[in-house]
């Protein structure tokens, strides 16, 4: 019968985000292969809670139940802005003149409500892990994808006061985030590719985007604390600069069109941790059958020298079959039980 609760896994909560952490910094092999996700649709939290998920407080119980050891949680910025997928929408930055009468938020403004309301609610042994959209996405928003690549060549004073201008922002983001106690790790999330090749180029990224990156992974490790990367698409021409120059510590989001998980634990795994991987595509068209297998063989080929956590390639997205999404949870705990 196809799994449709929590309550027809066999999982059963025990946070400790102690494993999780030695397994994104590859510090020996963990009691398990801790799970990992971007975020859970709100769709597939609703659902599988059976009630309206209003705040940060009953999202985690989802990520409780689930058998997560961490809670994503976020800072709030208002930064109007564009879409990353309708440009009819429209983008506020356009040229100098935009720019400068653009509402720039003070640091000061930033909450992050869902820190102080959460930490004090966390079961024992979860922690939070901070996050927000990145750097090049918000200045995607702000300018337009389209505007952007015509900005690098027309403006690029410009587009580095757009940076400066985020980067400010975002560091102070950062900086707080990381202060938290009850704040185990962060992670840069920055779409900077596509199936093919970077979004802008690799050289631009060098300049505007990646220093940007590092010194967020600066602020993260001054508190000890790891520093994860969710990045999509094609990022062959700069995996060695978001290594050995950005710092990160571990790589999140997989696709088996552009690099199989079990490839980038080959390419990389002595370097950085591995996050993910059950490509979505494959989650969503498989049979309970075969997304047990591939679990199997994904704690069995990345899991089984550490370094490395179970989770889809890049989220669960409300289309993401409820029963499939449980059976690869559900065969991850199993694989925990047998250890």
């Amino acid at each position: 019968m196809a799994l449709r609760r929590f309550e027809d896994t066999c999982i059963k909560p025990k946070p400790d985000f102690e494993q999780f952490r030695k397994a994104v910094m590859r510090d020996g092999i963990p009691d398990y292969v801790p799970f990992y996700e971007l975020f859970a649709n709100p769709e597939i939290q609703i659902e599988l809670l059976g009630k309206p998920v209003t705040d940060r407080a009953t999202s985690m119980e989802f990520y409780f139940r689930a058998g997560y050891d961490y809670l994503p949680t976020y800072p709030a910025l208002n930064l109007p802005g564009g879409s990353l997928i309708d440009r009819t929408t429209g983008y506020p930055i356009k040229d100098r003149e935009t720019f400068d009468a653009y509402p720039w938020p003070d640091p000061s403004s930033i909450s992050f409500a869902e820190f102080e309301t959460v930490g004090p609610l966390l079961p024992d042994g979860m922690k939070m892990v901070g996050q927000t959209g990145g750097i090049f996405e918000t200045a995607e928003k702000l300018v337009g994808y389209e505007q952007l690549c015509y900005m690098l060549l027309d403006d690029p004073a410009l587009v580095e006061a757009i940076f400066e201008k985020l980067d400010v922002l975002y560091q102070a983001m950062y900086k707080c985030m990381a202060d938290f106690d009850d704040v185990g790790a962060l992670v840069i999330s920055d779409d900077l590719g596509f199936k093919t090749q970077t979004m802008i180029g690799p050289d631009d990224l060098r300049k505007y985007v990646l220093p940007r990156h590092k010194k967020l992974a600066e602020i993260v490790h001054s508190k000890g604390k790891p520093c994860l990367l969710h990045c999509c698409g094609n990022l062959s021409e700069i995996m060695d600069d978001i290594i050995d120059d950005v710092g990160i510590d571990a790589k999140h989001s997989y696709e088996d069109g552009i690099l199989p998980v079990t490839e980038a634990k080959k390419l990389y795994g002595h370097r950085i941790g591995i996050l993910g991987g059950f490509d979505v595509g494959r989650l969503c068209g498989s049979t309970e059958e075969e997304v047990r297998a591939y679990t199997r063989m994904l704690i069995a080929e990345c899991g089984a020298d550490g370094g490395y956590c179970l989770g889809s390639g890049n989220s669960i997205a409300k289309f993401v079959p409820i029963e499939n999404y449980l059976a690869m949870l559900d065969e991850g705990w199993r694989m925990r039980e047998m250890v």
